[in-house]
């Protein structure tokens, strides 16, 4: 998790000028991305800490776009809802991933 949101910190320095539409659509992908991988059963409190840090993050980077110092999160949080996903399970649970992969029913017992 701190290698990515270092590699995403390294990115949105670089795009930090670009409109924030496009940051977000860019930003949006990759999280998407990073949910589809890591999205097992046990795992959405560390995808809700990646989601938080990743909203900080950005935070600092649009802060610095400008000289007007720190800006309020009740100004990014629309911008936060728009392009960041809530995280949720999309893998199922070990057992039912054995189950569909070894049935024990009887026309293949």
């Amino acid at each position: 998790m701190v290698a990515k949101l270092r590699a995403i910190k390294a990115e949105l320095r670089y795009r930090m000028h670009e409109p924030i539409a496009s940051v977000g659509a860019w930003l949006q992908k990759v999280v998407v991305g990073y949910y589809q991988y890591h999205a097992v059963p046990g795992n959405l409190d560390r995808l809700r800490i990646f989601g938080q840090r990743l909203r900080r993050v950005w935070r600092l980077i649009l802060s610095r776009r400008s000289q007007c110092g720190m800006l309020p999160w009740d100004r990014l949080t629309p911008i936060f809802a728009r392009w960041i996903p809530i995280p949720r399970v999309l893998h199922p649970y070990p057992m039912e991933r054995f189950i569909a992969i070894h049935p024990r029913w009887e026309p293949y017992a």
